[in-house]
């Protein structure tokens, strides 16, 4: 047992946090049992979810989420389940600098100046 006031704090806040990560490894445990017994997509999502969640949270490196849940999706895909597609973003250009957007205005004015005085010599 620890002697110095510090310590005790540093044991009791351990003592905690492992109790939290244990509770998020078997929440990804009953995902993952859950998904093998009947793969749906609901479930597939649910614990794909929790993985993130343990990354989120530090538990897991990214890439052991990414290729459990890559495993996930090849079982789902096996079992051919029907998974939500995936909204598309729409395409946005790329934000203009200052000197981009200065040029723009300026070819169009003159292009406008250009117009204007072709309509006179008409």
């Amino acid at each position: 047992m620890p002697i110095i006031k510090s310590a005790k704090k540093a044991a009791r806040q351990a003592e905690k946090r492992t109790e939290h990560n244990v509770e998020i490894k078997k929440a990804i445990k009953v995902a993952l049992k859950e998904f093998k017994k009947n793969p749906t997509a609901e479930n597939l999502a649910k614990a794909q979810s929790e993985y993130d969640k343990a990354v989120k949270k530090d538990l897991i490196k990214k890439n052991t989420a990414s290729r459990r849940k890559a495993k996930l999706y090849a079982i789902a895909k096996a079992e051919k389940v029907k998974l939500a597609k995936k909204t598309e973003k729409k395409a946005t250009a790329p934000k203009a600098t200052k000197k981009a957007a200065a040029k723009t205005t300026t070819k169009k004015a003159a292009t406008k100046t250009t117009q204007s005085k072709a309509k006179k010599a008409a």
